[in-house]
């Protein structure tokens, strides 16, 4: 509550600081780390690949700050499962249900190095959305 005792200015920076603590949920921070490590690309690397400085990614892996929607579509677009970053639940993928094209995709993905690897995640995921819009 805010009382004569408080600055008005410190009584809003307190319920930012509380809004914000509420937007991040328990674990982001850890799933982002965790995704990073797993494109083999340091703080640096990866935020400045999802459009952010070195201290913005340190924040949000630390969950003193929340990602925005172009921040994670930055990550989408790196081939980051932002489905697990946020909910800490995969997209399931039935690997008994592949196509044979996509059973020799991503057989030959296996073999790329990890930027020939996001590269190709980028360009399937441009490709999708295309898709999306105007299918044939």
């Amino acid at each position: 509550m805010f009382d004569d005792k408080d600055s008005w200015a410190d009584f809003c920076s307190s319920q930012l600081i509380l809004i914000k603590k509420i937007l991040i949920s328990a674990g982001v921070g850890e799933r982002l780390r965790e995704e990073r490590e797993l494109l083999g690309k340091n703080q640096t690397d990866f935020g400045v690949a999802a459009g952010v400085s070195r201290g913005t990614q340190k924040a949000y892996e630390l969950e003193s700050s929340s990602p925005d929607v172009r921040y994670l579509s930055g990550l989408e677009a790196l081939g980051v499962d932002v489905r697990y970053v946020l909910t800490g639940s995969r997209v399931d993928t039935d690997l008994a249900d592949l196509s044979d094209t996509e059973a020799t995709v991503l057989g030959h993905m296996r073999e790329m190095s990890d930027s020939d690897r996001a590269t190709l995640a980028h360009l399937a995921f441009a490709m999708a959305q295309v898709s999306q819009r105007d299918p044939k």
